[in-house]
């Protein structure tokens, strides 16, 4: 089994790789975003966060997105999230 810093992306995603200092692992965007882990991999599946790899080829997001991410959870109405989740729970099925 392998540590959740060294997964990689399988290779049919075609995630494009990324120098060390644009990307995040999924760990540290959890904490950076204050959620669960399990909540990155739905914000990828989502479109929210951009899926990339580092210069060894472990899986994570790019930084980049994760700021996105973070300045619109930060800014945000309520409004908005619920209609952002009501469109993300129809298109995740």
């Amino acid at each position: 089994m392998t540590s959740r810093d060294e997964r990689r992306y399988p290779k049919l995603l075609r995630v494009p790789r990324v120098p060390d200092d644009a990307w995040l692992s999924q760990p540290q965007a959890a904490r950076q975003l204050g959620i669960a882990l399990f909540r990155i991999g739905v914000l990828i599946a989502c479109g929210h966060l951009t899926p990339a790899e580092n210069s060894a080829g472990r899986a994570g997001v790019t930084i980049t997105s994760v700021q996105v991410e973070k300045t619109w959870r930060d800014s945000a109405t309520y409004r908005a999230k619920t209609l952002r989740l009501l469109k993300d729970t129809i298109g995740f099925f």
